[in-house]
C-alpha cells in the first residue's frame, strides 16, 4: 500500500516522501521503515505528535492506502500567550475591527 510521510523539521522546510508499507502498518512502524526515527533523533526524544490527513492519531494507527501521515513539530510559544503579547504591543485601537475606523461612525462598525 502507499502513503506520503510529511515532516517539517524547520520553518518553511519540509520534508515529503512517498513509501510503500504492507497491509496493517502502524503509523510508528511506517516512520521507522523510512529510516526517519534515526534520521531525526528529535522525534524519539519528545511526545511523538502525528496525524493523517490534519487528524490527530497515536502510533499506534493503522495505516489505510492513501494517506498522508503528518508527524508535527512541537509548539515553541504557547498561541494565546503570543496573541496576548501581540495585543500588548499593538495597543487596543490598533487590532481588530476598531483598527480602520471612519470618521463619525459607531465604535464596531
Amino acid at each position: 500500500m502507499q502513503i506520503t510521510l510529511v515532516h517539517s523539521s524547520a520553518p518553511r522546510m519540509v520534508l515529503e516522501v512517498s513509501l510503500q508499507v504492507p497491509e496493517g502498518c502502524t503509523a510508528l512502524l511506517a516512520l521507522e521503515t523510512a529510516g526517519w526515527m534515526s534520521a531525526y533523533p528529535e522525534l524519539g526524544t519528545q511526545a511523538l505528535t502525528l496525524g493523517v490527513w490534519g487528524r490527530r492519531v497515536g502510533p499506534a494507527h493503522v495505516l489505510r492506502d492513501g494517506d498522508r501521515l503528518e508527524v508535527y513539530r512541537a509548539l515553541r510559544v504557547d498561541p494565546k500567550v503570543a496573541r496576548r503579547e501581540r495585543f500588548v504591543g499593538q495597543g487596543a485601537r490598533g487590532t481588530g475591527l476598531f483598527a480602520r475606523r471612519k470618521a463619525g461612525s459607531k465604535a464596531g462598525y
